[in-house]
């Protein structure tokens, strides 16, 4: 072969592989970039799915509700049910979750949340010292206790205990709060009131 052919070869070669890495570098960043929050424990990693089997599963939940409260504690009712088993490695999917039928509060909020997202509604998870639950903005108002987030409240959803109601009891002090993120874009929300209040 002619050493022009295979100098041309080589090079064509390694700029392919030039190219392929800073895509995967780029690639990389970005997953980065929509998964990873950094947090006063450290970072947390978000394994929340829009993927189309959410969306069947969440209306497959809530196909007998006329309230946004009926949809809201159907979904709660389903993820506390998963028996609850902490997984020491990284959050699991959603799929994961199901798949395995035990997850710890990240797995089981990130289930939780994916479902609600499907259904349209406001959510967002409340990062606490070692701990994670949900938030979610009803229009229809409830007779109980909430999270107010700069003026707007929300129900606290706690996707580990069996039984429980939409507006669960805030265990923890709103001191104590370190971030509210909306997973799906990453965002943290700036925290300029916070009250758990009637």
């Amino acid at each position: 072969m002619d050493r022009k052919v295979i100098r041309f070869l080589t090079n064509f070669l390694l700029a392919t592989l030039f190219i392929y890495f800073i895509y995967a570098f780029i690639h990389a960043i970005d997953v980065v970039n929509r998964r990873h929050t950094s947090t006063n424990d450290g970072v947390y990693v978000n394994s929340v799915s829009d993927a189309p089997f959410m969306k069947d599963l969440a209306s497959k939940l809530t196909k007998n509700c006329q309230s946004e409260e009926c949809k809201v504690q159907n979904l709660l009712d389903y993820v506390t049910n998963i028996p609850y088993q902490v997984n020491n490695y990284q959050a699991f999917t959603p799929k994961d979750t199901l798949k395995h039928n035990f997850g710890d509060c990240d797995d089981k909020s990130n289930l939780l949340i994916s479902l609600l997202h499907t259904l349209d509604f406001e959510s967002y998870f409340v990062l606490v010292p070692k701990h994670i639950f949900i938030i979610v903005r009803l229009q229809t108002p409830l007779d109980r206790k909430g999270l107010y987030v700069n003026g707007e409240k929300y129900y606290i959803l706690e996707s580990t205990a069996q039984n429980s109601l939409v507006g669960f009891e805030l265990k923890h002090d709103v001191n104590e709060i370190d971030s509210i993120i909306n997973p799906f874009t990453n965002k943290k929300l700036e925290l300029h009131n916070l009250k758990f209040d009637d």
